[in-house]
């Protein structure tokens, strides 16, 4: 399907810039939160598999995208971040779908938030997370080029094209690796209080050739918590973007049982 033209949104956080994405539709809210070093749009071809059924909120979040910087990256400050977009909006109750970073995000939103999620839907990552970002840090923070920023960023240039800008100093990243590398370290732990403290309804998609989220820790995931399924596509850790008509499929599975 042709995805819509979203329209950007912005609203204040404690003196920083938030901005989202609002693809629209007639239908249930669906707030969606990207992972590491990526931003909104990410979840544009979602937003058009599932049509006007579903009205999709994509938050650019924290240091990411459109968004400003923060002082830290706590657990605390994505998910209040994220509960502040839901309450600017006037949304009392939406399913919140998160990849990675934006998963734990989601699922600790609703664990702390409870009265804003109907629903969780959770893209490849575990309830104990531990991973290194600090590869990031060896990024240039400027090129002359675009050419040249791609060629110094090697192999992840084909994962970071969405976040490659031009700026009046040259080209850059839409986020910088220090804060990325941060927000990995706070992100970091063991997070099963927060997975197990909800029990809306939730899907647990997993890439069947991921290396962040293990086979056997999905399966317990999805065990030790009610109302839950775990559904395995063929894909690595970002299973949207490899196979998004499967991925959506999945997802709209998942809501039309809701």
């Amino acid at each position: 399907m042709t995805p819509p033209e979203p329209e950007r949104g912005a609203m204040d956080a404690a003196g920083r810039r938030l901005s989202f994405l609002d693809f629209g539709g007639r239908g249930r809210p669906l707030l969606a939160l990207h992972g590491h070093f990526g931003e909104g749009r990410t979840f544009t071809r979602l937003a058009g598999e599932l049509g006007s059924s579903w009205r999709i909120v994509a938050l650019d979040q924290r240091g990411h995208g459109r968004s400003d910087r923060a002082a830290d990256y706590s657990r605390s400050g994505y998910v209040e971040d994220a509960a502040a977009v839901l309450e600017h909006l006037g949304i009392g109750g939406a399913v919140v779908l998160g990849h990675s970073l934006g998963g734990v995000n989601a699922y600790q939103l609703a664990a702390r938030h409870p009265g804003l999620v109907d629903a969780l839907i959770v893209e490849d990552v575990g309830a104990e997370v531990d991973d290194d970002l600090s590869f990031a840090l060896s990024w240039p923070h400027r090129v002359p080029t675009r050419s040249g920023l791609l060629e110094a960023l090697g192999p992840s240039a084909s994962y970071l094209m969405d976040a490659v800008r031009e700026y009046p100093d040259g080209w850059g990243l839409a986020f910088d690796p220090q804060d990325m590398n941060a927000s990995q370290r706070l992100l970091n732990g063991d997070h099963w209080d927060d997975w197990l403290a909800g029990d809306c309804p939730a899907l647990l998609v997993r890439g069947s050739r991921s290396t962040v989220l293990r086979a056997e820790h999905a399966r317990r995931m999805a065990a030790r918590r009610p109302r839950t399924g775990l559904v395995e596509l063929p894909a690595g850790h970002t299973v949207h973007g490899t196979v998004p008509v499967e991925f959506a499929a999945a997802v709209r599975g998942f809501l039309g049982a809701l």
